[in-house]
């Protein structure tokens, strides 16, 4: 009886006494900012002018960054024919908890007095360390209990944090659109977890499969992402770069959808579309400009970034995936490894070679707020000769090669960070019994943790059957194929036609 009550508190437990601990640091560390916070005296309009300012700059990209952390990953994550509300209901667990850890210990990291302001800035920082973490979950969806991914998504946003302090202020890279310290950082940090639980009787489970509708949900995630994506890359840019990479991102995801479906139609046999490919390939894209995409890359550039991408993405879940899954046994329910990782590296490679060619002849005396780094030492003369007309900070007097191997050097400690830190927090879970990890027929079944209303007949029909058709779901991560026959008496048109009932 007392272990069933252990059992049965013990997430409750956790999270009130994780929301406990955070209300009383904020109490103690955080305040608003000076442009969130009342006027000193009665004629102080500059602060209140700032203020509406913010708000006016910032706003309206955060909400669609926000939209995309919720229902934009909450949805793409759908596919699942059984585990619809942990797909959507615990990405919104994790993403709140990310949103307030994420603000203290971005905080502790960049800050270095008694306590530290927040802003809208900081609910955007908040947002993109959650989409690392929402990432790591795509790669872990239907194989890990919520208890486990609050232990993720602690462990996570800290090792996030130090990464990104590491890159951008130790080594000075460069990185917009999150590329290299989100999305790269989210996927191998979750395939590694994922590897380090494989479970053999994943590949055995009879719910890692979509149907009709649940495909139709995922597909609207896809569709946020898709137009939102360019608020992502550009939210934090300003100026003329901030421009540079809306446009950039835009035409790079237009190219994308394009290629996609491309090459989702030439890898089947029957020159078919693979819904699996629309829903992620799609946004690779957007990740692979990422690094690039406030950069002097082009129209052009950003065509052809997104071009490549949809190449890379597409032929990663027709054949990468299942490599990874029989020969090194990383499985990756979501595919994060096509639509974020290898896409992210590539983003990577794609802003070091863009680096290396930056000049004063393509960005002018921009060149230096652009690659902060670049620009001339304190107490120099050609520091000296710049803010005689333009308010330059002084950097490290880096040429264009040498900034682009710290771009490099950015990528290759993000992916260390993701590997060893993936490691350790896989063991911890591993050897962890307390935090109830799934097994058997519990893999990406929602009533684990949920009340489930009970099914339909015609979904009743589907467990454990498969489809015979022409849906190329087999060659991808998502898709454990069902065998045998289907009684297509019990099923909805939908689902008749969906499993290739010619006659429907």
């Amino acid at each position: 009886m007392v272990s069933v009550w252990l059992s049965k508190l013990k997430f409750p437990l956790t999270i009130a006494i994780l929301q406990v601990l955070f209300i009383i640091l904020y109490a103690v560390f955080i305040d608003y900012d000076a442009t969130a916070s009342p006027p000193k005296t009665m004629t102080n309009s500059t602060q209140e002018e700032s203020g509406a300012a913010m708000v006016h700059k910032y706003y309206a990209m955060f909400q669609d960054v926000h939209v995309m952390m919720f229902i934009g990953f909450g949805f793409l994550m759908m596919f699942l024919r059984r585990y619809g509300f942990s797909s959507v209901g615990l990405n919104m667990l994790i993403a709140a908890l990310c949103i307030q850890w994420s603000t203290l210990i971005g905080g502790i990291i960049h800050h270095h007095g008694d306590t530290f302001t927040v802003s809208i800035t900081t609910m955007l920082t908040s947002d993109f360390a959650s989409a690392s973490i929402l990432i790591t979950f795509g790669a872990l969806l239907g194989k890990t209990s919520p208890l486990q991914m609050v232990l993720v998504t602690m462990f996570g946003i800290v090792l996030f944090a130090v990464n990104e302090y590491i890159g951008l202020v130790v080594l000075r890279a460069v990185d917009v659109g999150g590329s290299m310290f989100v999305h790269a950082f989210g996927a191998y940090f979750g395939l590694t977890i994922s590897r380090v639980l494989y479970n053999a009787e994943v590949e055995q489970s009879k719910k890692e499969n979509s149907v009709y509708h649940s495909d139709m949900f995922a597909v609207v995630g896809t569709i946020f992402l898709w137009l939102f994506w360019p608020s992502f890359n550009s939210a934090l840019a300003v100026e003329d770069a901030q421009h540079r990479a809306v446009l950039n991102t835009y035409y790079a995801l237009a190219a994308c959808c394009l290629v996609t479906f491309a090459i989702s139609s030439l890898v089947d046999k029957d020159g078919k579309f693979d819904m699996v490919h629309i829903q992620n390939a799609t946004l690779a894209g957007g990740v692979a400009v990422g690094t690039s995409a406030d950069m002097m890359i082009r129209p052009y550039g950003a065509l052809i970034i997104g071009s490549v991408a949809a190449v890379l993405s597409t032929l990663g879940y027709k054949y990468v995936t299942p490599f990874l899954k029989s020969k090194l046994k990383i499985h990756d329910t979501c595919g994060v490894n096509n639509l974020h990782g290898m896409p992210a590296i590539m983003a990577g490679l794609a802003g070091a070679i863009t680096v290396a060619m930056a000049d004063t002849d393509n960005y002018g005396f921009t060149l230096y707020r652009q690659f902060p780094a670049m620009a001339p030492e304190e107490s120099t003369q050609e520091l000296a000769e710049l803010n005689k007309v333009h308010q330059i900070e002084a950097g490290q007097g880096r040429s264009a090669k040498e900034q682009a191997v710290f771009q490099l050097i950015a990528l290759v400690v993000t992916l260390g960070f993701a590997l060893v830190g993936g490691l350790f927090v896989g063991l911890l879970l591993k050897f962890c019994k307390l935090l109830g990890q799934p097994s058997g027929d519990n893999f990406f079944d929602d009533s684990l943790s949920w009340h489930v209303p009970p099914e339909s007949n015609s979904e009743a029909s589907l467990e454990g059957h498969g489809a015979n058709s022409s849906a190329s779901k087999a060659d991808t991560s998502r898709s454990a194929l069902f065998s045998g026959h289907v009684d297509k008496g019990d099923m909805t048109l939908e689902e008749s036609a969906f499993l290739g009932d010619d006659k429907v």
